[in-house]
């Protein structure tokens, strides 16, 4: 397939085009600059630019852009670009796609399990209700964007959960925890549904080809609690698991961050992209944290 691919520099743009291309697919990107290399393609979200011609002859779009959750705190400001990144860019997507005279047979929409808020004791599937905070208006808005897309183009609006990889979101505790400093996040108890950065792009690599439609949770069949994860950081780095962080001084210091990112609760079910066929490499927080830790910097 020829995929165009939009946050190709990102730390899941990058390890999917990496697994499209070994998988046989011709990769090209969207760049904010004029084209430097032969598979590079000229655009502008903030002015909706992106000419309905440059679209031609591509089989799938994937659109990874928007501006990083793990940027913290969410001031004002932030928040405000959080958003707008996120729908602008989908949107510049999205209207060339409907102005282009054969547009691309699929769509593959980045989106997030922060869609379903904090939800202690439930399975949240692909059929949940959405929360009514921040981030869940955010995702929800995006999907939005997205489902715009002409009628013959196959939408589907991965739901990621926590990546872990080198240089994901456990990036900054990983420093700590080999001096030592690793321990519960809050209560700890609470569910964090991951996925490694390896099974992520293998898993949008299979939606390429599959005949799923609409979301789709991209996370590890076997959620762990905040604990789990650190305590095998801990583990891995052969360091202590003993000092807690309180819940209040997460949430003085990050806001909302803190309770929709660290602290919720949410046990998100795969099963939908199981019962499509595929089959997750990383089962762990054990396995992912090992094959995360032995990435090349």
């Amino acid at each position: 397939m020829r995929v165009l691919v939009s946050g190709a520099s990102g730390l899941i743009g990058t390890a999917f085009s990496r697994a499209a291309t070994a998988a046989g697919h011709s990769v090209f990107v969207l760049v904010r600059r004029p084209p430097g290399a032969r598979n590079e393609i000229s655009w502008d979200p903030e002015t909706l630019s992106l000419d309905p011609a440059a679209l031609d002859g591509f089989d799938a779009v994937v659109n990874f852009s928007g501006a990083s959750l793990a940027r913290l705190p969410w001031t004002p400001g932030y928040r405000t670009q959080i958003l707008r990144s996120r729908v602008q860019a989908t949107r510049t997507l999205t209207v060339a796609m409907q102005r282009t005279a054969r547009p691309p047979g699929v769509l593959l929409n980045a989106s997030a399990v922060g869609i379903y808020g904090n939800r202690p004791g439930e399975l949240l599937t692909e059929d949940s209700p959405p929360a009514a905070d921040f981030l869940a208006g955010v995702v929800s808005a995006w999907e939005a964007e997205a489902h715009r897309a002409p009628a013959s183009t196959r939408v589907v609006t991965f739901r990621t959960g926590l990546v872990l990889a080198r240089h994901g979101a456990l990036a900054p505790l990983i420093p700590l925890t080999r001096l030592g400093l690793a321990g519960p996040l809050g209560r700890g108890t609470q569910q964090w549904s991951w996925v490694s950065l390896h099974d992520e792009a293998a898993a949008l690599v299979h939606l390429l080809d599959s005949e799923l439609a609409g979301p789709v949770n991209v996370v590890a069949p076997h959620p762990a609690s905040a604990n789990d994860v650190m305590r095998a950081l801990a583990h891995a780095l052969h360091r202590p698991f003993l000092l807690p962080v309180p819940e209040k001084v997460l949430t003085l210091v990050l806001r909302d961050a803190a309770r929709q990112l660290l602290l919720a609760d949410q046990r998100v079910s795969s099963m939908k992209l199981q019962d499509d066929g595929f089959e997750f490499e990383h089962r762990t927080p054990t396995a992912a944290i090992e094959w995360m830790l032995g990435e090349s910097s």
